[in-house]
């Protein structure tokens, strides 16, 4: 998929762990996995916003696209 989630790099910029931004954000583990893995097929707005308060960060520092060519590199 050409959409990159990039949770894993605000988490380690953060010093914060999975278990610690799912509670703050008010959604389970598994399902902020599946988010962060790429799995996820759509993403709710209010769940965007929550990301990005807790993490300090901008929409585009979660997420971004890239062609399928470079995808998955």
């Amino acid at each position: 998929m050409p959409i990159v989630v990039d949770i894993d790099v605000m988490l380690a910029r953060r010093k914060m762990s999975v278990g610690e931004l799912a509670d703050r954000i008010g959604i389970t583990p598994a399902n902020l996995a599946v988010l962060k893995n790429g799995r996820a097929k759509a993403v709710r707005f209010t769940t965007l916003a929550a990301l990005c308060e807790v993490l300090k960060c901008q929409p585009g520092d979660l997420l971004r696209w890239e062609t399928e060519d470079t995808a998955g590199e």
